[in-house]
């Protein structure tokens, strides 16, 4: 059985609200809504990971929280995903690879179309919030 890639992302919060980004690519997943994050590399820890895809992807530091939620499969079992929330430690978030960013209060999550292996991690966020 092949293991699945390790994936985090980070429910970067600020006040009550928390950071959405919208998919830019592949086409299938195109205006679907995500955690910032991506893949684990080898030797990479999460943490790491999450810095460093956060610096990537929307040109921020991040200060990384507690997990939200529990594990999560997606991408037809390729993936595992892990959630942390996160707070803003410099820079301003722009969306340097996704097509759009937002932030949600806890009554808006909802107002997106997420990617559905995000989806558990909103009643738990929901709570944080």
């Amino acid at each position: 059985m092949i293991q699945p890639q390790l994936v985090v992302g980070a429910a970067i919060c600020e006040g009550e609200k928390v950071l959405a980004a919208a998919r830019s690519y592949p086409p299938e997943l195109a205006g679907l809504w995500e955690f910032p994050g991506g893949k684990v590399e080898p030797g990479e820890s999460e943490a790491e990971a999450l810095r460093r895809e956060c610096r990537e992807e929307l040109g921020v530091e991040i200060a990384i929280g507690e997990r939200v939620g529990g594990d999560l499969v997606t991408g037809d079992s390729r993936f595992l995903l892990r959630v942390y929330r996160a707070a803003l430690r410099g820079g301003e978030p722009e969306a340097l690879e996704h097509a759009g960013l937002r932030w949600l209060a806890a009554d808006e999550l909802d107002d997106v179309p997420w990617l559905p292996g995000n989806r558990p991690v909103l009643a738990a966020l929901r709570e944080l919030l």
